[in-house]
């Protein structure tokens, strides 16, 4: 399977790490994160489970700083 660096909600960059081939064997950034279904299910069913959201587009930017606080804690 090819995983998209492309967010299926707004066509930008997603940040996805599998879809590097640089960093494809590091875990993706939405693997430390929490995405409210809601915002999955209003995808449509032809892009679901596909590829990653942006951060922006998941709502999760927040919790992307506050892991980032932590690990240079």
């Amino acid at each position: 399977m090819t995983t998209s660096d492309i967010c299926p909600a707004c066509g930008a960059r997603n940040d996805c790490s599998m879809a590097n081939p640089d960093t494809v064997e590091q875990p993706c950034w939405c693997y430390g994160v929490t995405i409210d279904p809601e915002i999955i299910r209003a995808l449509p069913l032809t892009q679901r489970d596909l590829t990653c959201l942006c951060p922006r587009c998941a709502k999760v930017q927040n919790q992307l700083q506050s892991a980032q606080s932590e690990s240079l804690t």
